[in-house]
């Protein structure tokens, strides 16, 4: 049975967070339909102290704002100037920690595509956004309570040694920060970005 993920899921760390929605799955309603995929790579984002994150020195700006909601609100930015980033919030109002979902495996009839066809919908942030039609409208949408975009747990086991931390991608800058093992991925699955090495 789907089961919605509540407020308390996401009132934790971004480290443990990150680590648990994988194999959850995001749900995106539209008005005749619904797409969703299993989460399979996220990314953890620690605030004030991390040299990657947009609220690094306790930076609050109109584009990271909602960065410091209480958990479970969306944080979306534009990067590049044309790829969505789907974040959610963790911990209490006031702490800037997010989880960035990296990449969904689509939930699909089996004949409809490839595996190759299906990687190109959701294996990377911009993509997920693009096929789920996530943008700047949905900046600070609670989806605790949203009608149009909630994470459920459907159920799926995923052993914790199927799940691999690794550093992060595209954060070079980020001196030590860098090399920190804050992205998670579920070992051997074709739809995460880019593959741990």
């Amino acid at each position: 049975m789907n089961k919605r993920l509540g407020r308390k899921f996401f009132l934790r760390p971004a480290v443990i967070v990150a680590k648990d929605l994988i194999g959850k799955f995001l749900v995106r309603q539209f008005p005749s339909q619904n797409l969703s995929g299993m989460i399979v790579e996220t990314e953890a984002y620690l605030g004030v102290y991390d040299r990657a994150s947009h609220a690094y020195g306790g930076k609050v700006t109109p584009r990271n704002a909602s960065e410091y909601l209480e958990g479970g609100h969306v944080y979306i930015y534009l990067c590049y100037g044309m790829y969505w980033q789907l974040n959610i919030t963790v911990l209490e109002e006031g702490v800037p920690e997010c989880v960035l979902i990296r990449a969904l495996e689509p939930v699909v009839e089996a004949k409809e595509k490839s595996t190759k066809q299906l990687r190109k919908l959701a294996s990377g942030p911009g993509r997920l956004c693009r096929w789920m039609k996530l943008n700047r409208s949905f900046d600070r949408e609670d989806i605790i309570t949203s009608k149009k975009l909630w994470i459920e747990d459907r159920g799926v086991k995923i052993d914790s040694s199927k799940i691999i931390a690794t550093k992060r991608i595209g954060i070079d800058y980020a001196g030590n920060w860098a090399k920190k093992p804050l992205r998670f991925l579920l070992s051997q699955n074709p739809f995460v970005s880019v593959p741990a090495k």
